[in-house]
């Protein structure tokens, strides 16, 4: 069955999903498509920071900068989402308001440029969601996912269960408080 989302949509993982890479997590979809899909997960921050992963980058290698757990697949790439395509060149446009790559000498500059080094504007991922063929689609049906056709305010750069819960909270579903269950009711 054929369940396809639209580039930019925003995935929260069903309450009662318990593999621990996507357990309450908050997914970006980058590419969804016949041969597979692809998205980044917004809301799990790693103890990496730009100084660790990126230590020769004149700007980049100086500033503590998050950087974010995109997904599993491919833990060494390192990829940079953003909502600044006028301050930060080369990226490609996944909706109006976010942009994917870019330019990283204009990254840098970009976020020096921000009061302590901070940015809700910029964000950086190490690896991604991947799925195969038909895979995401399935997952889809049978109820794994809540699409989401937009994100909230202040989801890119944020971490944590709360992202999860604000944007269950924003599909408006019906049926109850579903950011308040645990992901296994025997947990209550």
């Amino acid at each position: 069955m054929e369940m396809r989302v639209e580039i930019g949509t925003l995935l929260a993982s069903w309450p009662d999903m318990l593999d621990p890479n996507f357990m309450h997590s908050v997914l970006l979809i980058c590419q969804h498509a016949d041969d597979g899909a692809y998205g980044l997960i917004l809301n799990r921050r790693t103890e990496f920071t730009t100084m660790n992963l990126l230590p020769d980058h004149p700007v980049l290698g100086k500033l503590p900068f998050a950087v974010h757990m995109g997904g599993p697949v491919a833990p060494t790439n390192l990829q940079v989402l953003h909502t600044v395509p006028q301050a930060i060149p080369g990226g490609v446009p996944l909706t109006e308001r976010l942009w994917l790559g870019g330019d990283l000498d204009a990254v840098g500059d970009f976020i020096a440029g921000e009061e302590k080094g901070l940015s809700s504007k910029v964000c950086f991922f190490v690896g991604y969601a991947g799925w195969g063929a038909g895979q995401l689609d399935e997952e889809l049906a049978t109820g794994s996912w809540l699409p989401s056709p937009s994100a909230p305010e202040g989801v890119l750069g944020a971490g944590g269960d709360e992202v999860w819960r604000q944007v269950v909270r924003s599909i408006g579903i019906d049926g109850g408080d579903l950011e308040n269950l645990p992901p296994d009711v025997r947990w209550n």
